[in-house]
């Protein structure tokens, strides 16, 4: 699911300012009501988060989707600092299988893909009211020579569904590659633990079905090791 609105710089005659008229590309990533959102899986494996098919690596690990919603300003002037919100709406009242298999309150993480030249806010640009806003949230590059992709989490879903990242714009009088063109903005949100290892194992938050079909009357057995939290039962044909 993916909305695109233009994302472009304007700029006036007779005035420094540019302004920037927001567009947003969300791609959907997410995962099934079950579910500890590990961004550090995607970056030690992926110089990129996004694709060249679209999707966002997170996707590999979370293989439902799920709506996530993102909200910029219109317009913002050179060297400024703004606020991103993205919100990861789920049911408060779900819980998910932890690792170690008992359930607890899911977790939340984001990735923010933002145009060359955008990045993360300083802490001495971020106002009071803006950091009030952010609480205990740590976010981080994606890469070093990547700042303007950001990724936050497995933070707390019940605190944190709605996550504000405080974005800084760049100054095309300092920064000279900075260009007046039009961008898009990607985004993904996940809620939860994903039901695959980036090793390609599956986690105990999937389905596991037999290896094989056993008639008992035959005297043989199948055994299957199930790790903690999934339910088991059995059906009989």
């Amino acid at each position: 699911m993916q909305n695109r609105n233009p994302f472009c710089w304007v700029k006036k005659q007779m005035a420094r300012s540019i302004y920037v008229s927001v567009s947003i590309m969300i791609y959907v990533l997410s995962q099934v009501s079950i579910s500890n959102a590990y961004p550090i899986f995607a970056q030690k494996g992926y110089e990129n988060p996004r694709e060249t098919t679209g999707r966002i690596v997170c996707a590999n690990c979370h293989l439902a989707n799920k709506p996530v919603e993102i909200e910029v300003p219109q317009a913002v002037l050179p060297d400024t600092v703004f606020e991103a919100i993205v919100r990861i709406p789920y049911d408060m009242q779900l819980k998910q299988v932890l690792s170690n298999g008992k359930k607890g309150g899911l977790n939340v993480g984001a990735v923010l893909i933002l145009p060359e030249g955008f990045e993360l806010a300083p802490t001495d640009r971020i106002s009071p009211e803006l950091k009030e806003k952010i609480g205990n949230l740590s976010f981080q590059s994606y890469h070093p020579n990547k700042k303007n992709i950001i990724v936050i989490g497995p933070v707390p879903g019940q605190k944190y569904r709605e996550i504000v990242f405080p974005i800084l714009s760049p100054d095309p009088s300092t920064k000279k590659d900075i260009h007046f063109l039009k961008y898009p903005i990607y985004v993904g949100g996940n809620r939860g633990r994903g039901q695959i290892y980036p090793d390609g194992s599956k986690s105990n938050n999937t389905v596991y079905n037999a290896t094989s079909a056993v008639d008992a009357s035959e005297g043989r057995q199948s055994v299957d090791i199930i790790p903690p939290g999934p339910e088991t039962s059995c059906f009989r044909g």
